[in-house]
């Protein structure tokens, strides 16, 4: 069984290039340090800093990481927004690690440093030291791209974008282009590929995607992608998309329409050449997800959560035939009895059971929106239960949560309410037995993004 893992404003950003450069090698008091055993592994947190308003998370992003044996501890305590590295981002970092835990990557999301590469050799508490050279992707798809590792083995992470024009046709009985109707949205995808290793990119392609002409024609396209993931003999790319629509009378944006079936792009990898689009024929609404990854490979199969589906969030199965297999059904609506799941953050462990972060109709609104509930899902059962060990409350806000650290059967995560403290939790997946872990002290307005 193989299984592989798809995805402060002006002052922090002059605060991040003195931290990027001198915050590894200080070793004053105010430089503190954890210790990791050689049987422990790198469990790092990230926490979103209050920009405007609490829950933004539009303040930057800080980390600080601990061992894996301490982030077991409810004695332990850690506080990265007074103690944590400054990741380079204008607003929230968009963070991955390697396999072991021993390496942060990160490309800077908008501003002046939007789309610089770069990546961090993780030496514990606020320790991350600059490693290899920096690159930029943001001449290829701009300067807050929407990125991925692609958990080859650490080798390759991979950018997206879309960009999307109004087509018109002249109705030819009036020179006037106010009279030209509108015939389609034209869609044109850029996807790179970045080294990790070498920090450099292997390669860029733009491509035209389109939906079906009677989708076009009623005024749907793909307005967003993002989270890309390859298939188990590494020869395609799956891409998750979100379709929009315009009345095709006017040409103004429309909401409230009939949701589409599911649909993914599928390129050839790795000249990332030769798109196409599959379509599901279970599970309705989009697959580009948000600011986590939103599908991984398991068992020789892609399985991919949806969001937005009317009848609730699905967990999808693509299977080597690069295509949906509509026999396999797990909506999150009936495995967890509730109404309206949405599914925000997930990821699995190797034993094919996964944490999964959500929200439902009911949900209680809190101070930064819908509350948000953590559960032990398996994708081989299609079974889904909350997990009560954790505690909830109406400002636990999940809809920017990234990262799931995995250690074998082990996924941990964090839990704190907007402004308030929380702590590390540990699920065993194999027992289904979660175990509170080392406390995350806080600040006002923000709140923890993940661990990885």
């Amino acid at each position: 069984m193989k299984i592989s893992f798809l995805n402060l404003k002006t002052l922090a950003l002059a605060l991040s290039a003195l931290i990027f450069s001198s915050c590894s090698d200080d070793n004053s008091t105010n430089n503190k340090e954890e210790n990791k055993g050689d049987d422990s592994r790198w469990i790092t947190v990230a926490a979103a800093r209050m920009g405007d308003n609490p829950g933004d998370g539009n303040g930057g992003t800080l980390i600080y990481s601990i061992s894996s044996e301490d982030a077991k501890d409810p004695t332990k305590s850690i506080a990265p927004f007074d103690e944590g590295f400054i990741v380079p981002s204008n607003r929230t970092a968009r963070l991955q690690a390697s396999e072991d835990g021993n390496t942060m990557f990160n490309i800077s999301y908008a501003g002046d440093t939007g789309g610089n590469y770069s990546k961090y050799t993780v030496n514990g508490g606020q320790n991350f030291t600059p490693t290899g050279s920096e690159v930029s992707i943001a001449p290829y798809v701009g300067s807050a791209p929407r990125w991925i590792k692609l958990f080859d083995g650490d080798k390759t992470g991979s950018a997206v974008y879309v960009s999307t024009e109004h087509q018109f046709s002249d109705n030819g009985t009036t020179d006037d282009a106010t009279d030209d109707f509108y015939t389609h949205t034209e869609a044109t995808m850029g996807v790179v590929t970045l080294d990790l290793v070498n920090s450099k990119i292997n390669e860029f392609q733009e491509s035209k995607i389109s939906l079906s002409a009677e989708e076009e024609a009623q005024g749907y396209y793909i307005s967003r992608i993002d989270m890309p993931v390859l298939n188990e003999s590494g020869d395609k790319l799956y891409i998750g998309a979100r379709i929009s629509k315009v009345d095709p009378a006017t040409a103004e944006s429309e909401s409230g329409f009939d949701i589409l079936p599911s649909k993914t792009i599928v390129l050839d990898y790795p000249s990332l050449t030769n798109p196409s689009i599959i379509t599901s024929g279970v599970g309705y609404g989009n697959t580009n997800g948000y600011r986590s990854i939103n599908a991984f490979l398991y068992n020789g199969s892609v399985y991919q959560a949806n969001q937005g589906d009317p009848n609730g969030s699905h967990i999808l199965k693509i299977d080597a035939n690069n295509e949906y297999d509509d026999s396999y059904v797990f909506n999150l609506d009936a495995a967890l009895g509730v109404q309206d799941a949405y599914i925000l953050a997930w990821r699995p462990a190797a034993n094919g059971k996964a944490v999964l972060a959500y929200r439902h109709a009911g949900s209680q609104e809190g101070v930064a929106g819908a509350q948000g509930f953590f559960a032990l899902v398996d994708l081989n059962a299609k079974t889904a239960q909350k997990i009560d060990a954790i505690p909830y409350e109406a400002d636990f806000y999940l809809f920017q949560y990234q990262g799931f650290a995995v250690d074998g059967n082990n996924i941990y995560l964090t839990q704190a309410p907007v402004g308030k403290n929380g702590n590390i939790y540990v699920v065993d997946t194999e027992t289904g037995v979660t175990t509170k872990g080392a406390e995350l002290v806080n600040v006002a307005g923000s709140h923890f993004i993940g661990a990885w």
